[in-house]
């Protein structure tokens, strides 16, 4: 596969280049590496592509996962208390989870545990690849990777995703980098508030 496009938010990408060279070196080799065409193995049930041959999301996923964790890359979870109270949630919204907790439960309020997880980070970078439901790209680009940033578990998040000219020949509904660039663009120049690299890549 290759990488076609790239968007770099908030200068992700130049943080890339500049702090973690060898990383994105690694995310390009690892890219380069998936043959897509021997991942068409998917047969459509819908109606309109009915027997169509489509590019398999699961085989996909594993190909990354494999070439990821061989290269070092590791799932990592961030542990964090929520509550129904607005005001102790932003009391409470940058301690260590263990005084979230104290607080939240000092104040007279329920302490409900909660995390992120992320598939893949490396040396404070985190990257995530997508070829699941729009849905889950918001929930990557607003919440996982600003909840790592903000938690200072990672200084940029990458977010892969399939470019149209791939997409249009998976089932209906994954997300893929042009709507997904129009989604940040739309949202203005400091939202999410996290340094993103957006990378958009094609058989």
């Amino acid at each position: 596969m290759k990488i076609a496009e790239i968007y770099s938010h908030l200068n992700g990408h130049e943080y890339l280049l500049v702090h973690r060279p060898q990383l994105w070196q690694e995310i390009q080799a690892v890219v380069a590496g998936i043959d897509a065409h021997t991942m068409k193995t998917k047969v459509s049930k819908e109606v309109r592509m009915a027997g169509q041959m489509k590019y398999n999301p699961k085989a996909l996923n594993a190909a990354f996962q494999e070439r990821l964790g061989v290269a070092g890359w590791q799932e990592s979870r961030v542990s964090y208390w929520v509550t129904r109270d607005q005001r102790l949630i932003r009391q409470t919204l940058a301690k260590p989870p263990a005084e979230q907790k104290h607080d939240i439960e000092a104040a007279g309020e329920r302490a409900i545990a909660s995390y992120n997880q992320t598939d893949f980070v490396k040396d404070r970078v985190a990257v995530e690849v997508q070829f699941g439901k729009y849905a889950f790209v918001a929930y990557d680009l607003f919440v996982k990777h600003l909840a790592f940033y903000v938690g200072d578990h990672i200084d940029v998040g990458i977010e892969i995703l399939p470019m149209k000219s791939m997409q249009q020949h998976m089932s209906s509904g994954p997300a893929y980098y042009e709507g997904e660039l129009y989604n940040v663009i739309r949202n203005g120049r400091g939202v999410p508030g996290v340094p993103l690299v957006l990378v958009g890549i094609e058989p």
